[in-house]
């Protein structure tokens, strides 16, 4: 397998989720989990998730994308990611264009550019069927699950909302995001036996009809400053359970992202900002490689 020593990989953050962008379009290469855990743990290519390109398959896209959590684990899809990979696609491809088209194992993912540093990403449409989120059994409302946290008759929280972003939420809806110990509790949440395939943990705090404070305990790589797939799971579990519009800006710790579930079609649009912070030639201590 051809070395990623010599590549060149961009490190980003979306809204304070950390980002690391690997072009290897153009390459047979390819990144293995033991990779991708060494560049998560390397200062210089820290990463909450890392976004790998490689040629396209379908035709009109530009790249398809590759999502690795912190831990080597992959994931389905990653909004924040996704707003960055848009900004290296326009700059790097030279793309006059507003708007393009990628891979994911989501689907096909459209990015367009609104500002220079702002970009809107198409995350497609939410699945609500018990077998789609997954569980690892039925529940024929996923409004709101039997799970709760802390004693029983005074939870902690309880009665979350599950759906797939193209990857497992549970949205948990509190009075205030800041009494949660998070950092506690997502551990255990991502491996509930009812999450086959872990999940995302989030905490939601509807200020109004418009307004939503979020916290996330993000699968595969722990508490984050931002989640965009958890800001769009937390929109659309509001919006069934009627505590908000369709259209909402949801306060994370690293910032602030618009979302709006569009009643025409129920594809999910994300809006944020995108970073650049640097660009780092990987080498082989970084891939893993002490001999």
């Amino acid at each position: 397998m051809p070395m990623l020593e010599g590549r060149t990989a961009r490190v980003m953050n979306g809204a304070g989720n950390k980002i690391t962008v690997l072009d290897l379009r153009g390459s047979p290469a390819r990144v293995s989990a033991q990779e991708a855990r060494a560049l998560g743990a390397h200062e210089a290519t820290h990463f909450d998730q890392l976004m790998v390109l490689a040629d396209p398959r379908a035709g009109g896209t530009l790249a398809r994308i590759s999502i690795y959590n912190v831990d080597g684990s992959m994931s389905g899809a990653c909004g924040n990611g996704m707003r960055c990979v848009g900004w290296h696609l326009f700059e790097a491809d030279g793309i006059a264009a507003d708007e393009i088209l990628t891979e994911t194992d989501a689907g096909l993912l459209s990015v367009r550019r609104d500002a220079p540093t702002t970009f809107t990403v198409d995350m497609g449409t939410p699945k609500f069927g018990w077998k789609d989120v997954p569980l690892s059994e039925p529940f024929a409302e996923t409004r709101h699950i039997e799970l709760a946290v802390g004693p029983i008759g005074d939870p902690v929280m309880d009665s979350p909302s599950v759906l797939s972003m193209g990857n497992p939420h549970a949205v948990f809806f509190v009075e205030d995001v800041n009494a949660i110990q998070l950092d506690r509790i997502g551990p255990v949440l991502e491996h509930h036996p009812y999450f086959p395939e872990g999940a995302n943990i989030s905490v939601a705090q509807v200020i109004d009809r418009e307004t939503i404070v979020l916290k996330v305990w993000e699968r595969g790589a722990g508490l984050t400053l931002a989640c965009g797939s958890a800001a769009c799971a937390t929109l659309i579990a509001a919006n069934r359970r009627r505590r908000t519009g369709r259209k909402a800006v949801l306060h994370l710790p690293g910032g602030a992202l618009g979302v709006e579930w569009r009643e025409s079609d129920d594809h999910v649009l994300l809006t944020g900002p995108v970073v650049f912070e640097r660009d780092v030639v990987l080498d082989a201590a970084m891939l893993g490689d002490t001999a």
